[in-house]
């Protein structure tokens, strides 16, 4: 019953949050193409869904690894569906580069879209790639950040596999900083199907950026594997120290 309390809950505020997410988007546009407000729209979504159940926890480590005053390609490590409403903690301004089929989900699709995310076909590589790098470059021009998945896809095992060129192409084309982070947790919000896990713990880290002159001196596929390998490391410890804080 509760379960169903939440959902009924999730579908009003995001219906919501469409509506005031439009008229922001209207009023702010003349001065504010980042869409920072928008964006802020956005995490008031994922507040709701987080941060007023007492027994659900989602925290961050690293905030101090962010200059908020700088545009990043942000990569982070793809679980769940839930990464998405999750990321909304970090302190940043970004767009997401998601497949296509997400943008055509009631409601949630057309924020997306309101948002400025960037949809790609999954199926075209090479068209996929010339968008994220044309509209990823507009975002950064004008100050977002831009989060992307580097696996491409969900992990089904919960471990960081092999990255895709994608955002590192990006970063070293239009001169700006690689972000990592990882998250733990977000594949345990739910249980048995559909029934919300009201305990599940959400855990964000943050990793130092590669610097942008170092991303502009390494090739793309050793600059992917460094910034892997970091990842899968940071990972690994992130949930040695959620395990440690339940015992």
């Amino acid at each position: 019953m509760l379960s169903i309390l939440f959902y009924l809950f999730t579908l009003l505020q995001v219906s919501f949050w469409f509506i005031v997410s439009i008229i922001v988007l209207i009023v702010t546009y003349p001065f504010d193409k980042s869409r920072r407000w928008v964006h802020e729209c956005s995490r008031c979504i994922c507040f709701m869904l987080y941060d007023l159940f007492p027994l659900a926890k989602r925290t961050i480590e690293g905030e101090e690894n962010i200059d908020k005053k700088k545009p990043y390609v942000m990569v982070l490590n793809h679980n769940s569906g839930f990464d998405i409403f999750t990321a909304y903690k970090i302190p940043l301004n970004f767009r997401w580069v998601s497949k296509r089929e997400v943008f055509w989900v009631p409601f949630m699709g057309p924020l997306l879209s309101i948002h400025g995310d960037i949809p790609i076909e999954r199926g075209n590589p090479k068209k996929a790639m010339a968008k994220v790098s044309r509209l990823g470059k507009l975002w950064l021009k004008r100050g977002a950040t831009v989060a992307i998945f580097p696996e491409g896809t969900r992990s089904k095992d919960g471990e960081i596999h092999n990255f895709k060129m994608g955002a590192f192409s990006l970063a070293k084309e239009a001169g700006v900083d690689v972000l990592p982070v990882v998250m733990t947790g977000t594949n345990n919000a739910f249980k048995k199907g559909w029934l919300v896990n009201w305990n599940h713990r959400v855990a964000i880290r943050v990793l130092k950026p590669v610097p942008a002159e170092e991303v502009a001196q390494m090739d793309v596929k050793d600059l992917s594997q460094q910034v892997r390998e970091r990842m899968v490391t940071a990972l690994a410890e992130l949930r040695a120290d959620v395990a440690a804080e339940k015992k």
